[in-house]
């Protein structure tokens, strides 16, 4: 269809909207592979391995074969034998190949950590061709971010972006090694912010072309800015499937940073389990929209158990600004420096209330545990209301509640109907119905009776060392 016939179709401003839109086109990305392009490096690592001979009677070439690929050596029939070699000194062998960039002037570079994690040697290789062996200065795990340092001054380094003005919908562009190709451009749009796939990390989502050796390369805005790094990617294949994420550049710094300084990364913690807050639970315990996070589990000594936080509490503000999903919890308490005296809100039991809580420092591969109540046989009670839900409760004993550490609460025994459909099943143990505090089943069945059977019941449950909602929708 000509211009002409469109113009005879639409009206005015239709056709200038149009027009406008075929002048904007697309964007010319030549201009910024030029200007960014230098900063962009590739990175080889390698690792020591014993080099055994071939003990399985296969040519070196095979071995070699199924060693650069991590492919276990099967065991084939072997070769009539000769003479036994004397094992031979560690050998370096290629391991992987990723991308990075040039962060300063004087040689530090930033990366993923798994693109470098368990290497003996780093070789990082400019656009110049110049090759350094790099440092490794350190890595974070749970963020994937590390900096490395190549002896080298005036070097190109990128503009970092501000991520706050990042829109969905916004073209980058992406320059790494995909399959150790290096200095390969590929662009696409934000397809989305914020995206929760990791504990510390809200991902840029796009869907610019990353495949296997685009790790640790930079995401670039049209401005010339680095505003992520590029670090998974989704597929089922192993290549491209239109879903890659990117580390938000202003994590990656505060990382670095700290990194650049210590060599490590510490980090804030609180101790506790948590979940997110579903929009039936958030409506049946009466706070409304479904924000928060949800504590399922609090650390023994830990300082939430300090503060005075409780499982089922659901934590709704952290210093003043609001939880709206239950990821961003973590990532505010794992930028607060241990030490400081924080302020948290809490919704428990239909009311907010403020704690003061000490944050501690995150150890390496931390583990909570939490002792799970003890089977004892109590003998079954339960009333007129609690046996129409299906549910048979006992009282819990000292003992278990020494050991489950909770005030008061009732023990599951049996669960059928509508509390077995609701996922209930014997030995949770319940700290709460509709709002209302269990101390034991005189109280359980006393909230039970004031409850409104014409809604779903919520219920505080116990189950191990985790506590969630659970509602309960009565056969009307």
């Amino acid at each position: 269809m000509t211009v002409a016939s469109v113009g005879a179709i639409l009206p005015l401003p239709a056709l200038a909207q149009a027009s406008a839109t075929a002048v904007r086109g697309l964007p010319d990305f030549t201009e910024l592979v030029e200007q960014v392009g230098p900063s962009v490096v590739n990175i080889r690592t390698l690792e020591k391995v014993t080099n055994r001979g071939a003990a399985s009677g296969m040519d070196e070439d095979m071995l070699e074969f199924f060693r650069r690929f991590g492919v276990p050596i099967p065991n084939l029939p072997q070769r009539p034998q000769r003479p036994q070699q004397p094992q031979q000194p560690d050998e370096e062998q290629p391991r992987g190949v990723g991308s990075g960039f040039i962060l300063t002037q004087d040689g530090y570079v930033m990366t993923n950590a798994h693109v470098v994690e368990g290497a003996s040697e780093v070789i990082v290789t400019l656009t110049d061709k110049r090759e350094f062996k790099a440092k490794i200065v350190g890595s974070d795990k749970r963020t994937d971010v590390a900096v490395v340092k190549i002896e080298a001054t005036g070097l190109p380094a990128v503009k970092v972006g501000d991520v706050n003005r990042l829109k969905v919908g916004e073209w980058v562009m992406a320059i790494g090694s995909p399959f150790g190709l290096e200095n390969s451009v590929t662009a696409g749009i934000v397809s989305a912010k914020q995206r929760d796939t990791g504990e510390y990390i809200p991902f840029i989502q796009t869907d610019v072309a990353i495949n296997p050796g685009n790790s640790g390369g930079p995401l670039i805005n049209l401005r010339g800015e680095v505003v992520g790094i590029n670090s998974q990617i989704y597929s089922r294949s192993g290549g491209f499937m239109g879903i890659s994420f990117a580390i938000p550049m202003d994590e990656a710094i505060r990382v670095s940073d700290q990194l650049r300084t210590t060599g490590k990364v510490t980090r804030g913690r609180i101790g506790v389990q948590i979940g997110a807050v579903t929009k039936d639970v958030a409506e049946s315990i009466g706070l409304g929209k479904a924000q928060g996070a949800l504590v399922s589990a609090v650390e023994a000594g830990s300082p939430a158990e300090k503060a005075g936080i409780e499982p089922g509490d659901v934590i709704t503000r952290y210093e003043g600004k609001a939880i709206e999903k239950f990821g961003d919890l973590p990532r505010m308490v794992g930028n607060t420096k241990p030490g400081t005296k924080s302020a948290i809100t809490v919704f428990r039991r239909g009311s907010q209330r403020d704690l003061s809580i000490t944050i501690a420092e995150v150890e390496p591969d931390e583990k909570t545990a939490v002792a799970a109540a003890a089977s004892e046989d109590t003998p079954a009670k339960s009333s007129a209301a609690a046996q129409q839900l299906g549910l048979g409760v006992a009282e819990l004993t000292e003992a278990q509640k020494k050991e489950l550490k909770v005030k008061g609460g009732v023990r599951v025994v049996s669960s059928e109907g509508a509390a077995a459909r609701a996922g209930l099943r014997e030995g949770d143990v319940l700290l709460a119905v509709a709002n209302t505090e269990i101390a034991g089943l005189k109280s359980f069945e006393a909230a039970l009776a004031k409850a409104d059977k014409a809604k779903p019941i919520n219920l505080l449950v116990r189950r191990g060392e985790w506590a969630q909602y659970v509602l309960i929708r009565p056969v009307r």
